[in-house]
């Protein structure tokens, strides 16, 4: 896929986070599917920390400065690092989407990115800044089925009737 179609379908996905995203009362976005899985709130905290600290930086530093070595990242320890906890669901998620705005227009300034400059990543070897690119929207699609996942479980364990005649997740 060419680069302004990568960037064209993460702008797109802005509004798919917004539409199933929005809208969800407290006792949605704290509830788990089971006890070790993350709620809709650290879901949101997630996707604002890896905009920000992960997928637009990396991206960023692989094109700029490809040489040297980016910060460590702790996407898990994060959840309390960054005491997801606390945080306002709704905050959080209207900064994710204007971060997401501030990354699409950042990405469109890129006419003549070297993305094929290499980053020596510690653990996975050689990434190519267009290879950040095409996992920042292969993330985007993760998390996107996760919280489609989230919200169907919601509904069965909360609905008064059977869903079972929709067919099976």
């Amino acid at each position: 896929m060419k680069m302004k179609q990568i960037i064209v379908k993460l702008q797109q996905n802005q509004s798919v986070f917004k539409a199933i995203l929005e809208g969800v009362t407290e006792q949605q976005y704290l509830w788990r599917p089971q006890p070790d899985k993350w709620n809709l709130l650290e879901i949101v905290c997630h996707l604002l920390d890896e905009e920000i600290l992960d997928f637009k930086y990396r991206t960023k530093h692989t094109l700029e400065h490809p040489n040297t070595q980016a910060p460590g990242i702790d996407p898990e320890g994060w959840v309390l690092k960054h005491d997801y906890a606390s945080k306002d669901y709704n905050t959080t998620l209207e900064r994710f989407l204007e971060e997401r705005t501030t990354s699409i227009a950042w990405l469109r300034t890129l006419e003549h990115a070297n993305w094929e400059n290499v980053y020596q990543h510690p653990q996975l070897g050689p990434i190519t800044a267009k290879e950040f690119l095409n996992n920042w929207l292969a993330h985007d699609y993760l998390h996107l089925r996760q919280i489609n996942r989230y919200h169907y479980l919601y509904f069965k364990a909360n609905s008064d009737t059977s869903i079972d005649y929709a067919g099976n997740w």
